[in-house]
């Protein structure tokens, strides 16, 4: 009779770990029992460190299922897994591992009773939280009150959980314009928090408030997961919040088997809820943590360690490490003063295309900045030379929803029978949707002037639509009586609109109303070389920066990435550009007045770091405002710098 094997599992395989790691990750894996924080510099390692550590673990008697992995996306959780799994030569199901979201789900689901919930209990994703949102707004709106639309409130719900701050304190600092608002906001936070209940729905956020519910309020159930996770391993410990921090804290049980990896000179995300302090005083909170210093770095050549080991070392709270490489010597980090934003773009596309033609892929090339719109000019410039390009900050510059809202302003009053541009401007009407805007058309367009007649439509406007409509029609008669040779120049049109009903339409919208703000206000800056609105439309238009590109093309060598250092962190490049940096834009104004310059300066460290062989570090000197040039000064955080950290390039040296 034949024996059928179904599964034979590997032989487990002996990790070599004083092989496979330096010895600054060696100590950190091999940690035993009791809290650990690892302080994992830029490039050192942390993914290693963490996967060996679980591997060890495993290896000296803990079953998978008794070890907690929590990360910032499910995709890393699953990889980190993956290479354990190779590592040890033998499946590790049952280890917990994803997301605090996903882990939050598993234990709602496994304990919804507890949490306040039925059986069965949908989540809700951001678009469907929104929409219950704007429902809820119905019930508690009045007329002398402009409320915010769904998304906004919702960040501000989110905020609030997240940081467990009150809503009458998240408000004034995050969103000032909505002060007056404040009581109606919270009255409608209830209202969603009620509906929720009834329609048994949770959003992201509950996942998170609940678990820690769970485990505060129900001492049983707090000690069984304890026993149940008897090591704990969290990554990105300086990206979490205060709410995370405290489910951390009450999953820990009496052996405190906690490690925690990051890095505090990479806590960049506050604006997110995030909590600095987390991994600040993590010592104090765990007072027999054992801290492990990883500074080896794999990345980076020595000349550019350097400058970054300067830039982290003036600010004053934080963990002091100075990272190392054992790569050899490269070039010296390069300071590029330029005259104006449109040399800077010059500047930087003429030493991409040098590179190019040496041999460089695109691919290795990146562009980083700390505001989306100050990479406005270099899109222009790249889409003139042909550099092809993807833009990771958000949409390429001219084809944002807020910057196509005011070009069609300005396309209305050049061409006034441009169907597209009428009714996307008409459907910016709260309360006129796609039909409301077809009969205004359908009113007008025969007409020599349709603007002429525009005012004879508010017959078939709606109630609600009423007082926005005459705001619409004060903006628009002003911008055609004003049209023509002698009348309003782009910057000024473009500058009208905004501050006209624009400007609030977007704050009530858009959570990150400011940053689409300052992308407004840098294309009215551009516009100022035009004193016809039509050849600043026709310009934009011939230079290809407002027509679609075409899909399925693939460079052969690739594209430049431009985006914000925000969304760089944890990537790397040859070759890194760092644009903008001047007082005001790097640091943000806003975050000199709100006191946030060491976090602005984590942010430039993190930038300068993610080059591997070379780095620009360019600022214009001048910037063209309404009726004047205004001089820039260069950063503070390059001021700081010591001479021997860079090399200052002239252009008119190159």
């Amino acid at each position: 009779m034949k024996r059928y094997v179904l599964h034979r599992e590997a032989p487990a395989l002996t990790v070599h770990y004083e092989k496979d790691l330096n010895p600054e990750q060696y100590s950190a894996v091999m940690h035993q029992d009791g809290p650990a924080l690892v302080l994992a510099g830029a490039g050192t390692g942390k993914t290693r460190v963490v996967t060996y550590r679980v591997a060890r673990l495993i290896e000296t008697g803990i079953r998978p299922e008794n070890i907690l992995l929590l990360t910032f996306t499910n995709k890393a959780a699953k990889e980190m897994m993956r290479r354990v799994e190779r590592l040890i030569g033998r499946n590790i199901m049952g280890l917990a591992g994803g997301t605090f979201h996903y882990i939050g789900n598993l234990m709602l689901r496994q304990h919804y009773l507890l949490a306040g919930y039925r059986q069965g209990f949908s989540i809700l994703d951001r678009e469907d939280a929104k929409e219950l949102f704007e429902a809820c707004m119905a019930d508690v709106y009045r007329k002398e009150t402009i409320l915010p639309k769904g998304a906004v409130l919702l960040e501000i719900c989110s905020f609030s959980k997240n940081t467990g701050r009150s809503v009458a304190d998240v408000v004034p600092q995050r969103f000032p314009h909505l002060i007056d608002a404040i009581a109606e906001i919270e009255k409608i936070i209830v209202l969603y928090e009620k509906k929720k209940h009834i329609l048994n729905l949770v959003d992201f956020d509950d996942l998170l408030l609940g678990w820690k519910n769970i485990l505060a309020e129900n001492e049983n159930i707090r000690e069984y997961y304890s026993l149940k996770f008897k090591q704990i391993l969290v990554d990105e410990y300086q990206d979490t919040n205060r709410l995370q921090s405290e489910i951390i804290d009450l999953s820990t049980g009496e052996d405190r088997n906690l490690t925690v990896v990051g890095d505090d000179a990479q806590s960049i995300y506050s604006f997110r809820g995030a909590d600095f302090e987390n991994i600040l005083t993590f010592p104090e909170k765990y007072t027999d943590a054992a801290i492990f210093r990883l500074t080896t770095n794999y990345r980076s050549t020595p000349q550019i360690l350097h400058l970054a080991n300067k830039i982290i070392a003036n600010n004053s709270r934080q963990f002091r490490k100075e990272l190392h490489t054992a790569l050899k010597p490269g070039e010296t980090p390069s300071v590029v003063p330029l005259k104006d934003a449109f040399e800077q773009a010059e500047f930087v596309s003429s030493v991409i295309m040098d590179m190019n033609a040496d041999g460089g892929s695109f691919n290795d090339i990146a562009v980083l900045y700390r505001s989306h719109y100050l990479s406005m000019e270099l899109q222009m410039e790249f889409q003139r030379r042909g550099i092809p390009f993807e833009v990771r900050s958000g949409l390429k510059f001219f084809e944002q929803a807020h910057i196509k809202d005011i070009l069609s302003f300005v396309k209305v009053v050049v061409n006034q029978h441009d169907e597209i541009s009428w009714k996307r401007i008409l459907k910016l009407i709260p309360g006129i949707g796609n039909i409301t805007a077809g009969k205004v058309w359908n009113h007008i367009h025969a007409a020599e002037k349709p603007v002429d007649l525009i005012s004879g439509a508010s017959g078939f406007i709606p109630k609600k639509a009423g007082e926005g409509f005459n705001i619409f029609l004060d903006v628009l008669n002003t911008l055609n009586s004003s049209a023509g040779p002698s009348g309003l120049v782009p910057s000024e049109a473009i500058d009208f609109i905004l501050r006209n009903g624009y400007e609030d339409f977007l704050y009530g919208r858009y959570p990150n109303a400011e940053m689409r703000i300052e992308d407004i206000e840098q294309m009215a800056r551009y516009s100022l070389r035009y004193d016809s609105m039509e050849m600043f439309l026709s310009d934009l238009t011939l230079d290809g920066v407002t027509g679609a590109e075409p899909e399925g093309t693939e460079e052969p060598d690739g594209r430049v990435v431009l985006t914000t250092i925000h969304q760089a962190k944890g990537l790397e490049w040859e070759a890194v550009f760092i644009i903008g940096l001047n007082d005001g834009r790097f640091p943000s104004s806003k975050s000199i007045k709100n006191d946030e310059e060491e976090e602005e300066r984590r942010l430039f460290y993190v930038g300068a770091t993610r080059a591997k062989e070379s780095l620009y570090l360019c600022y214009p000197v001048a910037a063209r405002e309404w009726h004047s040039t205004g001089f820039l000064k260069p950063s503070r955080f390059l001021k700081e710098l010591p001479v021997d950290c860079f090399e200052e390039i002239r252009v008119e040296d190159v």
